[in-house]
């Protein structure tokens, strides 16, 4: 990876984590984030990490995690930095060659307290290993119940960034590849409403990251509308229920399919900071289906694809 380039991102990434968490802050009105700063040890030398099969780590990052507040229950905005070596094992699965690799970027999940109040998720970053870097991403949304404009909103605000970098930019292809990819394929069902999603793209540099900034920059403009929207309305143990249900199908991907929860668990990454996107509580009832006509049977039976961008 050019180190202009990593710069350029590691200086991008920080404000951009930066900015979300004040907005945040700003929203919740009563509960701040707590930051956690955190370094790895130093890398050894190559020879010393090339004789060791597993993965070695260094470099560092900022966690930042609010818990229990008006707004969101709990919210997670992550910036990392890291380098080192891939397992032997692990390095088969990832393009480029030889085992080192360098990854930064920003990752949020955030699971609010009010049920009509949709979960949602975000991650920009930078990826290397060896000499071929690439860029990926995405944001999805993740109701409990569906409201319709709230979707056509999110995915407008990120169609209208997409095309903003065309062709790089391919709103009908990215979202494809969310709904494709944020998919619960033992259940059958997607795991919301879906956004866009990219990964690998390892051409022109310069423009490509000009997307991914905008794609950043894109979040609190189309998740912030939506929250006020639906913050007060009123709720009661039905909907918590279905929330923490909601909640099972979230941990469910996380754990199974989830690349970058892979990602960071087989390079040796940070536990906390990576699982910090599991929300505090969830639960399972043995074959629940949701009462025939129901708001809760409404929002089962969209998630599957479906255009949501107007026009």
């Amino acid at each position: 990876m050019s180190q202009p380039l990593t710069q350029a991102c590691a200086d991008y990434f920080l404000d951009l984590q930066d900015r979300i968490v004040a907005r945040l802050e700003e929203l919740d009105g009563e509960a701040r984030f707590l930051h956690d700063d955190w370094q790895r040890d130093p890398l050894p030398d190559e020879a010393v990490a090339l004789a060791q099969p597993g993965p070695i780590l260094g470099g560092g990052g900022r966690t930042r995690v609010l818990e229990g507040g008006r707004v969101f229950d709990k919210a997670g905005v992550n910036y990392s930095h890291v380098r080192g070596w891939f397992s032997e094992e692990f390095a088969r699965t990832m393009p480029g060659e030889g085992r080192f690799f360098e990854a930064l970027g920003v990752s949020l999940v955030l699971h609010p307290v009010n049920p009509y109040v949709p979960t949602v998720h975000m991650n920009v970053r930078r990826l290397s290993r060896g000499d071929y870097g690439w860029f990926g991403g995405g944001a999805d949304l993740t109701p409990n119940y569906l409201f319709e404009e709230d979707a056509e909103h999110f995915h407008g605000v990120l169609g209208d960034a997409c095309d903003r970098h065309a062709p790089i930019g391919d709103y009908a292809r990215m979202k494809a590849w969310c709904d494709d990819y944020f998919t619960l394929p033992h259940r059958g069902e997607m795991r919301g409403v879906g956004g866009v999603f990219f990964d690998y793209l390892d051409s022109h540099p310069d423009e490509t990251f000009a997307f991914v900034r905008d794609i950043g920059d894109a979040f609190l403009p189309a998740y912030v509308p939506i929250v006020e929207r639906r913050r007060d309305t009123t709720w009661g143990e039905r909907e918590e229920q279905w929330q923490a249900l909601r909640r099972g199908r979230y941990v469910e991907f996380n754990l199974v399919h989830d690349r970058g929860t892979t990602f960071g668990l087989k390079t040796g990454g940070r536990t906390e900071s990576i699982l910090m996107s599991l929300p505090r509580v969830a639960s399972w009832r043995y074959a629940h289906a949701p009462e025939p006509g129901s708001p809760e049977a409404a929002m089962v039976a969209a998630l599957q694809p479906r255009a949501w961008r107007r026009g």
